[in-house]
């Protein structure tokens, strides 16, 4: 379990960041933590390894306060894929990229090649085995920054802005592989303003405006307010849009999905049919 209790942060130059930020992530959870830019939600997520100490309040992983314990004890327990690759690639190829945290963690060599392998499968990188991560592109260096995240297995795994420099059909892999994670027992957090990819996937949102949460529900009830969503400075999903609009005709307000939406009509026209 992550627990942050009444967080306060500030930067050096005296810009507080977080003002008072309480909530509880439980193992096996699914979160998408959400808002506008400045909200606050990467520099929370970086007190979870903690990259960042609370200037006052705390931040407990498993009962371990993150004042008191390094960023490298905290690392083997929560991955952290940043929002720009670059800042996290460093390695010759790929291959050493995936395989240096095993190392640095003193996992066996015939481990290390299993979880190498294991992840350049997983997230179809097997032909930039013995590439310079830095020639790839930028979809490319995010499944790579994932990888290597993945291959020492952290039991808490956070993902900053992961659908940025993805297409659809990277981003559809993605949001299967992450509930495939999480049905098998993985805490998975999100930071991401995308939000029709929250849309798709449902999980828990928490919606941050100007260092405060200001909601914490399931992603169909705080996707489906206009006002929650508006003081979050986003944007309703554009199925939601078109649901509230077609509510005068009966259908339902509260659609985030499209695979929702398709059953939804595909309904009314067989009963418009018979």
């Amino acid at each position: 379990m992550i627990e942050v209790d009444n967080v306060y942060f500030s930067y050096p130059n005296g810009v507080e960041v977080l003002k008072g930020v309480s909530l509880k992530i439980n193992d096996g959870e699914f979160v998408a933590i959400m808002g506008q830019n400045g909200a606050g939600k990467t520099t929370l997520v970086k007190h979870f390894n903690g990259l960042l100490k609370p200037t006052r309040g705390r931040v407990l992983v498993d009962g371990v306060d993150t004042r008191h314990t390094t960023v490298a004890a905290l690392a083997r327990k929560v991955g952290f894929v940043f929002q720009n690759p670059d800042h996290q690639l460093f390695s010759e190829t790929v291959e050493d990229e995936i395989s240096f945290a095993l190392r640095n963690f003193g996992f066996d060599e015939k481990v290390i090649r299993e979880r190498v392998n294991w992840a350049l499968n997983l997230l179809d990188l097997t032909q930039y085995r013995k590439v310079s991560p830095f020639m790839l592109s930028g979809g490319e260096k995010k499944r790579v920054a994932l990888a290597s995240v993945l291959a020492w297995d952290p039991k808490f795994l956070v993902l900053d802005e992961p659908t940025i420099g993805q297409d659809s059909y990277q981003k559809e892999k993605l949001k299967q592989f992450i509930l495939h994670l999480n049905h098998q027992g993985k805490t998975v957090i999100i930071v991401t303003h995308d939000i029709e990819f929250v849309a798709e996937c449902e999980p828990r949102v928490i919606l941050m405006a100007n260092g405060r949460i200001i909601a914490d529900e399931n992603a169909r009830d705080v996707l489906t307010d206009p006002e929650l969503i508006s003081a979050a400075s986003l944007v309703l999903p554009e199925v939601t849009q078109l649901f509230m609009r077609l509510n005068d005709l009966g259908f339902p307000r509260k659609v985030i999905s499209v695979y929702e939406a398709k059953r939804l009509i595909l309904e009314r026209l067989r009963q418009v049919m018979c």
